[in-house]
């Protein structure tokens, strides 16, 4: 017998009992620094409550109000005196397990365990610190080729020229203070405090100001801390936001921000996911799209269009995922198509609820899916098991979106109707509608657009995961930049890839983390980073 949960608020809640049982007869009172009771009592009422089944570890539950009783911190031959008075209230909020260590008769561990097997030594707390992140720059070896070097310390700063324009884009999902209430489970790790919207702001604010992109796309802005406290801020910091709030009744959306000194703004483009007309695309999600011009003193300088969104959540609907992307890349392909019939550089960042390799990774770095006979939940890669999904249907979406295959905006034109000699006959139309099915149920999507991840998603000497996001359920990369960009793999190394002539050039990153790294300072959010996701930070240049 290891460890069990002893107390909270008097009760405990059973695994094996599906109820909450009074552990004592008598609550308890302290008597100075130190508790104690007796050992027979104690694991009488916890046998007979089923609290031996009710296993837990400290470090995981760092915010729980009630201290750790072990058998290995008991003695066989100590007696001391019943502490239980009958009607005392129990003040369980009054325990300070600093100073209830130092008791000589029973030990209420505070929240870490003494022995390094008692818990995961990936998720066990850790002291306070900060996490290493460097810069990964990228300079020219010839005129076609670009490759990471291997000097971390440069940071490159983005200037502009009369034939080039560089700029830096942040896209950081800042955690939502109603979507961390809401969901307190996966942040049981952290220390209450640190969870605080008044603590967590101004590290945001300061990461925000220490990078100092020029265009930030942010994710999870609450609607209220972002008129009271978000946009004032960025405004003071030389930003014009952009906002888009989702749906229904969410209390968050997606933002745009981008310095005055370097670009001009030609449109707002809001995507609104929910449909009322159909009934797939009953989610709040949201996209925005900006095209924006470079602050160049040429006449004629071009547009980038940059583009942020935040995807369902839900791993087992990958077919609302498919359809909400494909929304937010026809409204792209409308923004940043040009009268030549080629596409301005796009910048596409986001949450994207889906994982590297996935098929909706997939599809937007490849600009094709055959999604025939892909279980609904493999979609974003989010789903292990396949077991009791459906098939993607063909299509995925109505006709009524309408959105073609390849996820630009159809147009919607009236048949014409003319009377001529030569009407056709019931076999062409038959014919004619036939093929016109086929079309409808092709599973080919396309998308025109040339994507590049500015992350490799995995360590080259390693082979480890990056990961963006880490929280107490998971730390997996989520989170992405992709941009215009002509790809070439770089010595077959998986997802490593390098901008070559045409598009944006990629001239830095900074580096992401592994979840060992993320532990080391117990996860996130925590002391120093405010969020559950980590900010993704970018340099391009435009070649003009």
């Amino acid at each position: 017998m290891e460890a069990w949960r002893c107390v909270r608020r008097g009760y405990g809640r059973c695994v094996v009992g599906r109820g909450r049982y009074p552990m004592f007869p008598h609550h308890q009172k302290s008597l100075g620094r130190d508790w104690t009771t007796p050992w027979e009592n104690l694991q009488r009422c916890c046998w007979n409550r089923h609290i031996s089944s009710c296993m837990r570890w400290p470090g995981h539950y760092s915010r729980a109000p009630y201290p750790y009783f072990s058998s290995r911190h008991f003695s066989l031959h100590w007696r001391p005196p019943c502490l239980f008075e009958s009607r005392t209230p129990f003040q369980y909020w009054n325990w300070r397990p600093d100073s209830l260590s130092h008791s000589p008769l029973i030990h209420l561990s505070s929240y870490i365990m003494n022995s390094e097997g008692d818990e995961p030594s990936s998720k066990r707390r850790k002291h306070q610190g900060t996490i290493q992140r460097h810069w990964e720059y990228i300079c020219n070896h010839n005129k076609d080729k670009t490759k990471i070097l291997g000097d971390k310390n440069v940071d490159p700063k983005c200037e502009d020229s009369d034939n080039k324009f560089d700029f830096s884009v942040m896209s950081y999902n800042i955690l939502s203070q109603d979507l961390l209430e809401d969901n307190s489970h996966l942040y049981r790790h952290c220390r209450q405090p640190v969870l605080h919207w008044s603590f967590r702001f101004p590290n945001i604010l300061k990461e925000i100001k220490h990078f100092d992109a020029d265009v930030l796309c942010l994710q999870e802005v609450q609607e209220d801390h972002y008129g009271a406290e978000i946009r004032p801020s960025l405004e003071s910091l030389g930003y014009h936001c952009e906002y888009k709030m989702r749906t229904g009744r969410k209390p968050d959306g997606c933002a745009i921000c981008f310095k005055h000194s370097k670009f001009s703004l030609l449109s707002v483009n809001p995507v609104e996911f929910y449909r009322r007309d159909v009934p797939l695309l009953d989610r709040d999600n949201v996209g925005l799209v900006l095209l924006l011009q470079p602050k160049l003193p040429r006449a004629a300088s071009p547009v980038i269009c940059v583009a942020n969104t935040h995807l369902l959540y839900n791993p087992r609907r990958g077919d609302i995922k498919l359809t909400q992307l494909a929304m937010l890349l026809a409204e792209i392909s409308s923004v940043a198509h040009q009268k030549d019939g080629s596409f301005c550089p796009i910048v596409m960042c986001g949450d994207f609820n889906s994982v590297p390799g996935s098929p909706l990774y997939s599809f937007i770095k490849e600009g094709k899916l055959n999604y025939e006979g892909l279980a609904i939940g493999k979609v974003s890669g989010q789903e292990q098991s396949s077991r009791g999904q459906r098939i993607l249907s063909i299509p995925i979406w109505p006709p009524n979106l309408g959105i073609s295959q390849n996820c630009v905006y159809e147009v919607q034109q009236l048949p014409k109707v003319e009377k001529t000699d030569g009407d056709l006959t019931q076999t062409e139309l038959d014919k004619t509608e036939v093929l016109v099915t086929a079309e409808k149920l092709s599973s080919n999507l396309h998308h025109h657009f040339s994507l590049s991840s500015v992350y490799s998603h995995y360590f080259p000497d390693t082979g480890i995961p990056e990961v963006t996001t880490c929280h107490s359920r998971s730390a997996i990369t989520v989170d992405y930049i992709f941009y215009s960009a002509e790809k070439e793999d770089v010595a077959g190394q998986p997802g490593a890839e390098v901008a070559l002539v045409g598009g944006l050039k990629l001239l830095a990153r900074l580096s992401l983390l592994t979840e060992q790294d993320l532990w080391t300072v117990n996860g996130l959010p925590n002391e120093n980073n405010s969020s559950d996701h980590l900010p993704l930070l970018a340099k391009f240049r435009l070649e003009l």
